[in-house]
């Protein structure tokens, strides 16, 4: 069974030129060590090591908060580390960060999130931490961590391209050249709320959900809660959770998920990807909008105060 999770893959940046230097034997005692410290750091942060890849840590939490968190304070550390190196010895570490649909199976983990953390890693510069739009929405307010937006991107594999952002962990950065995590959050979720109510209606039937009722599943199949019987939705279509005080709707369908929000000319589309529900807007599920049958409910979010800066 796949679960909603945040993958980070961190990898040691340039040594391939470590190895030239110091020759295998040296080299790869160096590399062992920081990729055995990568992993006991995220273990102490709570997340999970799937396997050490060379000079790389496939990683998994069950929050992205806590991932961008872990991330965050390991540069840190791993900074401050540097500063007491020989030069030969000092290698930088970078991180792609994903969040979306994972199967975890034999202990190993499978998806698209874990594919694209990946791809994110390669992107990344020395020291950096890169992140999809899904990890940062998830994530909110993460301690001591800003995020700067880096644009949309093609990523290799992907059919289309990727809201990035680089999650920025020096403490000394003036915050004021960044896109803070509290306005970031501000924008897209509700913050100031523990308990949230979300209705939809479909056909003329209408469904009420609390937070304390996800996860909520969409879907052909007769135990979704959302049973929504038309050929051209999967049997679990889609899910909705309650994560750092807001609704997250995630697509787990074969054809897709489009969101129009209310006031919004250009509906959102979801492929095994998330975003945040807030307001009010429609879902069209299996076929977009522009398709006059589309499947499409309409939802509201009620009972938390959603603040759109």
């Amino acid at each position: 069974m796949s679960v909603l999770s945040t993958v980070v893959f961190a990898d040691i940046s340039g040594s391939t030129s470590l190895y030239e230097t110091l020759g295998n034997e040296r080299a790869t005692e160096a590399v062992t060590q920081v990729t055995q410290w990568i992993a006991d750091t995220i273990e102490t942060h709570g997340g999970r090591v799937v396997k050490k890849l060379g000079d790389g840590v496939l990683c998994i939490f069950g929050d992205a908060a806590a991932a961008v968190s872990a991330t965050s304070t390991m540069l840190r550390q791993h900074n401050e580390r540097l500063g007491r190196w020989p030069q030969p010895l000092r290698m930088d570490i970078r991180v792609g960060v994903a969040s979306g649909e994972v199967l975890d199976v034999d202990g190993d983990c499978y998806g698209d999130a874990v594919n694209v953390a990946s791809r994110l890693c390669e992107r990344a510069g020395p020291a950096e931490i890169w992140a999809t739009e899904t990890t940062v929405l998830l994530a909110g307010t993460a301690p001591d961590a800003w995020y700067r937006k880096l644009g949309l991107m093609e990523i290799r594999g992907k059919a289309e391209a990727l809201m990035l952002y680089h999650v920025e962990w020096r403490e000394d950065e003036a915050p004021d050249s960044l896109t803070m995590q509290a306005a970031l959050v501000s924008s897209f979720a509700p913050v100031d709320s523990i308990l949230g109510q979300i209705q939809f209606s479909w056909h003329g039937v209408s469904m009420s959900f609390t937070s304390s009722d996800a996860p909520v599943h969409v879907g052909r199949a007769n135990h979704a809660q959302l049973c929504i019987n038309d050929p051209r939705v999967s049997r679990l279509h889609a899910r909705i959770d309650w994560r750092n005080s807001g609704f997250v709707l995630t697509d787990m369908s074969s054809f897709g998920t489009w969101v129009r929000f209310e006031g919004s000319a250009s509906p959102v589309r979801l492929r095994r990807d998330a975003c945040i529900l807030h307001g009010t807007g429609q879902i069209a599920l299996g076929v977009p909008f522009t398709e006059p049958s589309a499947p499409v409910m309409s939802f509201q979010v009620v009972g938390t105060s959603v603040h759109l800066g």
